[in-house]
């Protein structure tokens, strides 16, 4: 008897409980994996930049801000934002490796936007400690990186359908470029080695994880000393070994570059095919180098000064 008013005690409650739950006012539930939706909203809503008077640290950054149509927000610019011409007309905070938190904070900007690498460290501390917001822009030497690079930027200045408009311009426009760079036949394709500097016979070049590595392999070619990270001062046995067909180098117009010849003299140099050959292209830096909207472009001159057409 004790066992069956237990039951029906039991009963009673539950159906107590779910009228209860039944009468309670509907709440609108986030989708799973989102239980924190309304959290972000509201955090997004209250953390919306305020980028009128703009500061760009990055010449790929600066770029995809003129592509967008965005540029009136700029006040200031870094040195490598040399493109479109009409960023030369704005006052330079100085390179983004070197950056005087002092002479950005003078233009009174409201908001920082560097791309990823900008420095030294102990500058951005004092930037990111400042009351003005610091954003940086990542920067990986891909296709989808250049997407990403838009989609941030569009993001931080809270125009994401402009934003989505030219990530779908670029990309379709990149993607021929690959597809057309794609079609050599591996056995075919040449050995590019990218030398950043040649000061005083010191051969400075690209291994992996670079923007040089990242457009010879888009370009269809292969990365003649792709064998270590980032960049590093070779050996005349290292240049030899790399058995490079073309040497790619940037045009500086500083006149701090080493001539076609003076390269070609250097024996390493000499003993390689591409110094054979004297096969040597240069082209502008951040046209090349980028990673932003003109990638495409740099990619199908790059192939075209590699192998004709």
């Amino acid at each position: 008897m004790t066992m069956r008013n237990n039951l029906r005690g039991n009963r009673l409650w539950e159906l107590a409980l779910t009228a209860a739950v039944f009468a309670l006012p509907l709440i609108p539930t986030a989708p799973a994996g989102n239980s924190f939706a309304f959290v972000h909203v509201a955090y997004a809503e209250e953390k919306r930049l305020d980028t009128s008077r703009l500061v760009s640290v990055g010449g790929d950054v600066t770029e995809i801000i003129y592509a967008l149509g965005e540029e009136s927000r700029l006040i200031a610019r870094d040195t490598t934002s040399l493109y479109p011409e009409a960023a030369l007309k704005l006052p330079n905070v100085g390179y983004m490796r070197a950056l005087s938190p002092e002479g950005i904070l003078a233009m009174n900007p409201t908001t920082i936007i560097a791309v990823e690498g900008s420095g030294p460290p102990e500058a951005l501390a004092v930037l990111k400690n400042a009351s003005v917001p610091f954003e940086t822009v990542p920067s990986t030497f891909t296709r989808d990186g250049i997407i990403a690079k838009i989609d941030r930027v569009g993001t931080l200045l809270g125009v994401p359908d402009k934003a989505k408009a030219l990530e779908e311009k670029v990309a379709t426009d990149l993607d021929a470029a690959i597809a057309d760079a794609e079609k050599r036949p591996e056995t075919e394709r040449k050995r590019v080695l990218f030398i950043l500097s040649a000061q005083n016979g010191r051969i400075m070049a690209s291994g992996t994880g670079t923007a040089a590595d990242g457009v010879i392999k888009l370009a269809g070619a292969v990365n003649a000393v792709g064998v270590f990270p980032g960049y590093k001062p070779l050996t005349d046995e290292a240049i030899i070994e790399a058995k490079p067909d073309i040497i790619l180098m940037m045009n500086r117009g500083d006149g701090a570059s080493t001539k076609n010849e003076d390269l070609l003299a250097q024996p390493a140099i000499a003993l390689t095919p591409a110094g054979e050959k004297k096969a040597i292209i240069r082209m502008d830096g951040v046209y090349l180098l980028g990673f932003g909207p003109r990638t495409a472009a740099a990619v199908r001159d790059l192939n075209a000064a590699i192998y004709g057409g």
